[in-house]
């Protein structure tokens, strides 16, 4: 048994395991080398599409970038809303990416004549943001998205009067939470892993796991009981589901899976619901399907991103990794199953993600994918940090009595004790990504 154990743990974490103390080399201090510079190696098809399914992905495409007005060409925005358009949420490095260098929310906020002020934690060079209370004025729980803006003033909305939420109270009060986008590079490939591929990584390794203080929880639709993959907390089932309630939570537009408005202020209501459907007068294939479907498309055809070339400081980083417990919830490559797409057909997916709810202290979070996180620029749900090593140690957390400590912990304390040699592979690595 402890033959087993000395080879299934990390060498790096035995010294802990035996109470001795880890040999550091503190040759320099490890930098995170920033954004990488280079072509961005995303944005266009996955391999292997038929010629129609690439229609409707470039179909898609453009959908994604289209921007929205409250009434007009592309009608439905508001009456409450965080951005006008996808694209401007998820654009790097292209197209499907994460939040971009100049934050477009803070000229949305008085576009076409708004008068919304832009609230205090919106940057030019920060994070797109949207705004979460964790409790409602009567002290039950929320946790529900309060969008930023309105439509109050805007040109396309005349007589429209309505106040944006009070996001200086709420953060005095300690209830305001941010999110920010998540990629959607590869969405297709997450979407069409088997629930079987999920569950037996998630019971892979358990002696290591169990040193480590790991264990991990998929989450579980409701109704079908399904595990749902999509969003900060694995909350979505489907590139469809994530779509629909993103117009709609993040740009105001009803739609067909989500067809009420969020605010009925009378007034401010200038179009029939729900807003975005199935265009049904259209004859050209492409024009008949909704956005929402559109989008759906988009995103299940969207190629995963393409990595640095191998380097042996990332080589290295690549193992330590591995050795020091990164890999156990950062899976580094699971299987789709059978799709009717080829495209998708049991293929490679390198998201270094298990899909798993993980205690992280405060709460519960999805293991976010890595691939992609070379051209990265905000990191965390939140967006709180740029840099890597602040990154890599808020994943460390005493907790609360709800979740108790976050599984990060001892992987966490482990990185803190590498020599400056070591973590530089390790960033090196994730920045190659």
């Amino acid at each position: 048994m402890f033959a087993k154990l000395k080879i299934t743990l990390p060498l790096l974490a035995l010294p802990l395991l035996f109470g001795a103390a880890v040999s550091l080399r503190a040759d320099f201090f490890a930098l995170d080398p920033g954004v990488r510079g280079d072509p961005p190696g995303a944005g266009g098809p996955i391999d292997g599409l038929s010629a129609n399914e690439k229609i409707f992905f470039d179909a898609g495409l453009v959908a994604f970038n289209e921007v929205q007005d409250v009434q007009g060409d592309d009608p439905g925005l508001g009456p409450r809303f965080n951005l006008d358009s996808c694209a401007g949420c998820h654009s790097q490095p292209a197209i499907g990416g994460s939040s971009p260098f100049t934050n477009p929310q803070v000229a949305v906020a008085t576009k076409a004549g708004a008068t919304n002020v832009v609230p205090f934690f919106i940057k030019i060079d920060g994070p797109v943001r949207e705004a979460r209370f964790k409790f409602k004025p009567d002290g039950t729980r929320d946790g529900g998205v309060h969008a930023l803006f309105t439509i109050t003033g805007r040109d396309d909305a005349p007589g429209c009067v309505l106040a944006q939420p009070d996001f200086a109270t709420a953060a005095a009060q300690n209830n305001l939470v941010f999110r920010i986008p998540t990629p959607v590079f590869g969405a297709g490939l997450i979407q069409a892993i088997d629930e079987g591929a999920i569950l037996a990584n998630r019971r892979s390794n358990v002696l290591r796991k169990l040193f480590f203080g790991i264990s991990g929880r998929e989450n579980r639709n409701g109704n079908d009981g399904t595990i749902t993959r999509f969003g900060w907390k694995a909350q979505n089932k489907s590139l469809l589901i994530f779509a629909g309630e993103a117009y709609n939570v993040e740009q105001g537009v009803t739609n067909e899976l989500f067809p009420q408005e969020r605010d009925e202020t009378p007034g401010c209501l200038f179009n029939g619901t729900p807003e975005d459907q199935t265009h049904f007068d259209q004859t050209e294939p492409t024009a008949v399907p909704s956005d929402t479907v559109k989008f759906a498309i988009f995103m299940r055809f969207l190629a995963p991103p393409a990595p640095a070339a191998e380097t042996p400081s990332i080589s290295n980083g690549r193992r330590l990794f591995d050795q020091i417990g990164c890999a156990l919830c950062h899976t580094p490559s699971l299987t789709t199953g059978k799709s009717s797409s080829a495209a998708l057909d049991q293929k490679p997916v390198n998201l270094f993600s298990d899909l798993l709810l993980h205690n992280m202290g405060p709460g519960q979070f999805r293991t976010a994918p890595l691939w992609g996180l070379g051209q990265r620029k905000f990191f965390l749900h939140d967006g709180r940090t740029t840099d890597l090593r602040e990154a890599i140690m808020a994943h460390r957390s005493f907790g609360n009595l709800q979740f108790g400590s976050s599984e990060a912990n001892r992987v966490t304390e482990i990185f803190d004790a590498l020599g400056g040699a070591d973590t530089q592979d390790i960033f090196n690595f994730l920045r190659s990504l």
